[in-house]
């Protein structure tokens, strides 16, 4: 009998240090990650995860709660951006030019900001997951202080091997390298840096891998077997995978969406800035095409873009206009399968451990 592939021990050992059966993870995508998706995960062994980005400290604990007999899941936060600088003039070319797509975006439209910061921490610890994750930079030394002392793990999302580097340093249990193929918000410590800094999986994840002590995650752009096999090669513990399983039924995204996902070939998508004024890659849709014209206004800087595109983005998802939705894709889009989640975490562990028997 031959010995085991030392990449399936790695993350078999890995997944059973976090009290998994299978080391495939959940993207944490907000305002894409129901408790159904992640019940689904779970149950078939995987791990749930909540992007909590927009989520207030009640519904946070809800979120928790409605999933914690499941098993293990990660919730997710955005580390803050410096506050905006507002530009009265280009906000109201971008309402102008906004109202072209949507209806008319009133002037407080801008203003709108997220939920407070210190109180979702808050909530992340009393919430008590398995696993707490953040993206676009590191918790604060005394949050990450404190869950230490609660026996919770912290997960880095890195985008770069010197954000990897930093992580470490600051204490991350793991880091989850994220490739520019994935969908929705690129993870970069540095807003500016989100699109001149974009490293691919494979060039990124070997080279973290080789920087760091910690376990690797990697994500972005796999949502098969063959993806998951070859980030296990590359030297990754655990995948991550988003987009793959937004086309499940339990995802519960709108069926444009999930339609156009299906559609898409990897050149289909494109990095934008266009919803929410941070970078991230969507569908090419006609007006994430229009946004990026010469003669468009600049995004305003998150989260104003976020706000004023608010009324937009809800007018798309009401009349299942795609054209103008929020259609975040990762390149693997087109390989999202349309079935029930629990099924598409056996296909992609099963397939991938299949491949390095």
């Amino acid at each position: 009998m031959s010995a085991r592939h030392p990449a399936l021990v790695r993350a078999e050992s890995f997944a059973a240090a976090y009290g998994l059966r299978r080391p495939l993870i959940l993207a944490p995508m907000a305002g894409a990650c129901p408790p159904a998706l992640s019940l689904a995960v779970m149950r078939a062994g995987g791990l749930g995860a909540c992007g909590a980005l927009l989520m207030q400290p009640a519904a946070i604990l809800a979120w928790a709660e409605a999933v914690r007999e499941a098993g293990p899941f990660q919730i997710n936060l955005w580390i803050p951006d410096p506050a905006p600088i507002r530009d009265p003039s280009r906000e109201d070319a971008l309402r102008a030019f906004l109202g072209r797509f949507g209806p008319a975006v009133p002037p407080e439209a801008g203003d709108a900001a997220p939920p407070d910061f210190a109180a979702q921490c808050e909530a992340l610890i009393a919430a008590r997951p398995r696993i707490v994750s953040s993206i676009m930079g590191l918790y604060p030394p005394e949050v990450v202080a404190r869950l230490k002392e609660a026996g919770i793990a912290w997960w880095a999302t890195v985008t770069t091997v010197a954000e990897a580097l930093v992580a470490q340093e600051a204490g991350a249990d793991a880091v989850v390298a994220q490739g520019a193929e994935a969908g929705g918000h690129r993870g970069a410590f540095e807003a500016a840096r989100a699109e001149s800094g974009a490293v691919g999986l494979m060039a990124l994840l070997p080279a973290v891998v080789d920087a760091v002590s910690v376990p690797v995650v990697a994500t972005g752009g796999i949502a098969d077997a063959r993806g998951a096999a070859a980030a296990l090669l590359l030297g990754a513990s655990a995948v991550q995978v988003g987009t793959g399983f937004l086309r499940c039924p339990e995802a519960g995204i709108p069926q444009a969406w999930a339609d156009g996902l299906g559609r898409a070939r990897p050149e289909d998508t494109r990095l934008t800035r266009a919803f929410s004024g941070r970078t991230g890659r969507s569908l090419d849709t006609d007006y994430v095409a229009a946004a990026a014209r010469p003669d468009a206004p600049a995004p305003a800087p998150y989260p104003v873009q976020r706000g004023l595109t608010q009324g937009m983005r809800e007018a798309a998802v009401r009349e299942g206009d795609l054209s103008r939705m929020q259609a975040w894709a990762g390149q693997a889009a087109g390989l999202a399968r349309a079935m029930p989640a629990g099924e598409v975490v056996g296909e992609i562990w099963e397939g991938a451990a299949g491949l390095l028997r």
